[in-house]
């Protein structure tokens, strides 16, 4: 049998298996890094320790590598049992030490892990692990006792409970170089002893840790939710120091937590022509007024780290994004009641389509406890397809203008209905353009969603065509001045809607 480090787990397999033999569920377009056992002289030791408890594994950054042999002696994990712990911090020991106590309290974050002593006596120290933000006298020295921050496993420290203890302490090798590292997406690459597996990125947004919900920075990390809503992040540029999805450029999000951009920070840029690109870091830089933090990563910076332009990475983030809208009500109520929130509804009974959530973004419900959502008769929800690929400039002009780049309804005013013709003519920013692209040439069938170009006066008008023409597109202009976007698929009661009334669309993908 190997051994092989998957993710967060050991795992046995036998000689010859495959990489494909031990990702379960895999998405075969997803890549994942793949870390070969390297030569003793081609690892070198890093500044990270593995705490192995009996509640599971935390990797440790310590802030001072010389302190790493020097406190963790041979026998100090058998001392390292849960002495006490509350709502704040947990704490393992006690044991010897030579730090001096400053008896003054000092200021901490979750995830900072604290060298500190009981009854200011250096003979009963202690290894105290922040739960959460806090001011407290750990009996640590003037400079508050800080030895290092949790990176990898920071869920664990809600789990730890009586009893728990550490049972191995192990410094981490990391390699010089990327040549015993690579990323593919090969199931038949045959594994080897000790190799380690990395197949996903974890990551917590900014302002939802220890179970406090901090809402100030709401509306950025809802787009942040909104970019890896299919749990996926796209790898569109790489660098030395990060790497970028700009699948949803160009966004406007607001800056709301400016701030160093560490090590597995994850950011929004909020201004220039990427506005609305996500990044991940794989290497320090300084804060910048451009990028407001979103998140962090948790697990898999190694899978971060040797990507490389055209990846598509599987990443999964705490909390799960909350929004309704495009959901039926019963499927909202359910939804709502797995997350446990209460949810109230401007109507009951009948078949009825979200198309609109107070609070609007996640973190807000989150720490509400409770959401309102507004509905429409399903009938008189448009559904329709959206052709991107011949028509990518187009079809994001619609999905902004609509809503439905953010959400799986949007809506349009219906301005105008003569004949087997509705037309729409949703708000339009001054200089956006609207390229001829995918004109008709012949007959347009019925039913096709078209959007007027700018080579005609109406630019910007949408409209839908109950029968077919071979003279004049959707939206009543030449087939020249017509872009075709999509198709209806089901038109519900759009014949009955009166003009000024809001349509109600629902992209079905």
């Amino acid at each position: 049998m190997m051994e092989i480090y998957l993710d967060r787990d050991r795992i046995e397999v036998p000689e010859g298996a495959r990489l494909g033999d031990i990702l379960t569920g895999w998405d075969a377009r997803c890549s994942v890094a793949v870390i070969r056992p390297a030569l003793e002289e081609d690892a070198t030791e890093s500044q990270e320790v593995r705490f192995a408890t009996s509640a599971g594994d935390m990797v440790v950054e310590m802030a001072d590598p010389a302190l790493v042999s020097r406190l963790f002696a041979p026998g100090l994990a058998e001392r390292l049992r849960l002495h006490w712990q509350d709502r704040y911090a947990a704490a393992f020991g006690p044991f010897e030490t030579g730090i001096r106590p400053a008896r003054a309290p000092g200021r901490y974050e979750r995830g900072d892990v604290i060298l500190g002593c009981g009854g200011y006596d250096p003979a009963r120290s202690y290894l105290i692990f922040a739960r959460m933000r806090h001011t407290a006298d750990y009996g640590a020295p003037a400079d508050g006792g800080v030895i290092g921050r949790v990176v990898t496993g920071r869920g664990l420290l809600d789990r730890i409970a009586e009893g728990d203890r550490v049972v191995e302490i192990e410094r981490i090798l990391r390699r010089a170089d990327r040549s015993h590292a690579i990323v593919t997406r090969d199931p038949g690459l045959p594994l080897e002893d000790g190799m380690q597996v990395v197949s996903s990125i974890e990551a917590e947004v900014q302002g939802f840790t220890g179970g406090e919900i901090d809402t100030r920075a709401a509306r950025s990390v809802e787009h942040f939710l909104l970019s890896v809503q299919s749990g996926r992040f796209r790898v569109d540029r790489s660098s030395s120091t990060h790497i970028t999805d700009t699948h949803l450029v160009p966004t406007k999000v607001p800056p709301e937590f400016i701030g160093p951009r560490l090590e597995g920070s994850i950011t929004v840029r909020t201004a220039g022509k990427s506005s609305g690109a996500t990044y991940i870091y794989t290497q320090g830089v300084s804060a910048s007024p451009a990028h407001t933090v979103v998140g962090r990563v948790v697990h898999g910076l190694e899978l971060v780290r040797f990507s490389s332009d055209g990846d598509l990475l599987a990443i999964r983030v705490e909390p799960e994004q909350f929004d309704l809208v495009g959901l039926t009500l019963a499927e909202a109520e359910a939804v709502a009641e797995r997350r446990g929130i209460a949810l109230t509804a401007d109507a009951a009974g009948g078949d009825r389509m979200v198309v609109g959530q107070t609070p609007a973004t996640t973190l807000e419900v989150l720490s509400a406890g409770a959401a309102r959502v507004a509905t429409e008769a399903a009938e008189n929800v448009v559904s329709i397809t959206l052709d991107e690929a011949a028509a990518p400039r187009s079809v994001t002009i619609f999905r902004e203008v609509t809503g439905l780049k953010h959400h799986a309804v949007g809506k349009m005013p219906l301005v105008f209905r003569f004949e087997d013709v509705s037309l729409f003519k949703p708000k339009i920013g001054k200089g956006v353009g609207i390229i001829p692209e995918n004109t008709p040439t012949g007959e347009v069938p019925a039913f096709t969603l078209a959007m007027t170009n700018d080579s005609r006066r109406g630019a910007g008008m949408v409209g839908i065509r109950e029968t077919p023409n071979a003279e004049f597109g959707p939206t009543a202009e030449p087939l020249t001045g017509t872009n075709v976007i999509g198709k209806v698929l089901d038109a519900g009661s759009l014949a009955k809607m009166r003009e000024g009334t809001t349509v109600y669309v629902r992209e079905v993908k």
